[in-house]
């Protein structure tokens, strides 16, 4: 067994310091040369793709949940499919080893395991599809322009008010 020296980490250290030098040189750069024009509208606090006018109460829109639950499906589905990516061809490897005396078939459950995964999360996909999470009508996007328009007509009415 070889001895603990601290150089043998030195790769990472270094990386880590050009990492936050690169993060810290552009907030920084950004500060220096970035324009400073404050308007109302970025002044205003935003959350969650909805402006905060109105009551706390106010009900949302049924396809923000379904766009929100879509997000959480999809980003499980990366989440458990990278590390089963990395181990499937090492668990393949072990099922056709003569070690393997007790005659698991390591590879096969865990692509089994997966399919059964990928189905339900298609499964998941295709509700959402029939609810119609992913048709937004014309009548959504002639709002969303409209509620555009008059922002945009604040903001100018806003920074004349500041020029004046």
């Amino acid at each position: 067994m070889s001895e603990f020296n601290y150089m043998d980490y030195a790769p990472i250290g270094v990386m880590f310091v050009v990492a936050a030098g690169f993060a810290i040189s552009q907030i920084v750069v950004a500060q220096l040369i970035g324009p400073r024009k404050k308007t109302a509208v970025k002044l205003m606090p935003y959350e969650c793709g909805k402006d905060p006018v109105g009551s706390a109460r106010d009900r949302f829109s049924i396809k923000f949940y379904m766009v929100a639950v879509a997000f959480l499906l999809f980003d499980l589905e990366i989440l458990f499919i990278i590390p089963f990516a990395v181990a499937f061809k090492y668990l393949l490897t072990i099922e056709n080893s003569a070690a393997n005396t007790a005659g698991i078939l390591f590879g096969t459950i865990a692509f089994v395991t997966m399919m059964f995964f990928l189905t339900t999360v298609v499964i998941g996909l295709v509700y959402e599809w029939k609810k119609g999470a992913f048709d937004w009508s014309k009548q959504a996007k002639a709002e969303a322009r409209a509620e555009a328009a008059v922002l945009k007509k604040n903001s100018i009415r806003e920074d004349l008010k500041q020029a004046a």
